[in-house]
């Protein structure tokens, strides 16, 4: 028996317009590239939302008749219409600034983030291996136990065995890793890393890398930070968070008196703008 296989086309989406205006197809396409980790009709819906918001903002910006000179940062320079919405919201959105009261109380409830990060010196002797080659990683867990028992019984051996055995680069250290904080080595690493007490040297331990043996030389402990010295970077933090929700609600406001066709647009206000 015959068949034939006919391909599926898929409806096309509708026109996106604002206030009657059609947002061409083409344009849609454009902006969807900066939205690459999703589903391309996802992408496109973001890309057509950001689209909508940017064309009620320039439309107010007109109607308001905003004048603005176009700011070059980092090498790059803001075109007509990004300079324009810029102005726009900078007019139209005016926030407090944060006090000295307001500052010192987020210091009070968030003492844990301003804190300086706990340094460790550490070295390691690195077993590379590979965990999806069962009988390399075998053979690789038994060299390092044989390592880490010799270390056992004779630990001023370690820079020996270090540059002797490590497939680290670190091997030309002995093994020295300098000063590590908290995110620079891998997950297991830091769990056995921070176990330690100095002068110690841990039990081999496993990572994508293959095993590890790790000996801490030093802990300097984190301390927390005066409010002076966080003060101003606190200010900016609350400067932003404030001014982020007054221009999404800005930008709710202005879209929910514009007449939108063609899409949903509940939470545009989110959507890249320039």
């Amino acid at each position: 028996m015959s068949c034939s296989v006919h391909s599926i086309e898929l409806p096309k989406p509708k026109p996106v317009k604002v206030d009657g205006k059609e947002i061409a197809r083409a344009e849609i396409s454009r902006e969807a590239q900066y939205y690459p980790v999703q589903k391309p009709i996802d992408a496109w819906h973001s890309a057509a939302k950001a689209l909508v918001v940017r064309n009620v903002l320039l439309a107010e910006a007109c109607r308001l008749e905003v004048a603005a000179n176009s700011k070059t940062e980092d090498g790059r320079t803001e075109t007509e219409e990004e300079a324009k919405i810029r102005a726009l919201i900078e007019q139209q959105v005016v926030t407090p600034e944060p006090d000295a009261a307001a500052c010192l109380r987020y210091y009070e409830r968030n003492r844990a983030r301003f804190r300086s990060a706990t340094i460790y010196e550490a070295a390691h002797i690195l077993i590379a291996a590979n965990r999806r080659d069962a009988a390399a990683f075998d053979a690789a867990k038994a060299k390092a136990s044989a390592i880490s028992e010799e270390l056992n019984d004779t630990p001023e051996k370690f820079d020996m065995l270090a540059a002797l055995n490590s497939d680290c680069p670190s091997a030309e250290q002995h093994g020295n890793l300098g000063q590590l904080t908290s995110g620079q080595t891998t997950p297991e690493f830091e769990t056995a890393l921070t176990a330690l007490t100095p002068g110690t040297i841990g039990a081999p331990v496993e990572s994508r890398y293959g095993l590890h043996i790790i000996r801490l030389d030093r802990k300097i402990e984190g301390k927390e930070l005066p409010f002076d010295v966080v003060k101003e970077r606190i200010a900016d933090y609350l400067r932003d968070s404030v001014q982020r929700r007054a221009a999404a609600q800005y930008i709710a406001i202005l879209v929910s008196r514009a007449q939108i066709e063609g899409i949903d647009i509940v939470g545009a206000e989110a959507h890249r703008v320039n």
